[in-house]
């Protein structure tokens, strides 16, 4: 068996399994990626719903009473680390929002503090 990287930068040039059904180093990507997101959130902001869907995730921060949605791509096929989508929402569950914007993880921090002005 390979071994599954355990860090979230050894995922940034990662060639994940695919098939129908996640496999697990894409489940160890997400867990990774959540504790990330969770430590690079604006202070006094929390994750509020984090989804791990078929080799993508997403999720909501709060501040405030503002929200950003976030999300990557299907990671078997696009630079995860390149290619976040984050946008202004209205509440946890808003999965339409406000116009998309793209950042990168090491600015991902700082762009979410930009949504949320």
């Amino acid at each position: 068996m390979e071994r599954v990287p355990n860090t979230l930068m050894e995922f940034k040039n990662w060639k994940f399994s695919s098939g129908s059904v996640a496999d697990r180093d894409f489940k160890v990507f997400a867990r990774l990626f959540k504790k990330y997101i969770i430590q690079n959130i604006p202070s006094n902001s929390r994750l509020v719903n984090f989804n791990r869907g078929h080799y993508y995730v997403s999720g909501f921060i709060e501040n405030g009473g503002k929200y950003v949605y976030f999300s990557i791509s299907d990671v078997r096929y696009f630079h995860w680390y390149k290619n976040i989508l984050i946008r202004t929402a209205e509440t946890e569950r808003d999965y339409t929002g406000g116009n998309n914007y793209y950042t990168t993880l090491d600015d991902f921090k700082q762009s979410v503090v930009n949504l949320m002005r």
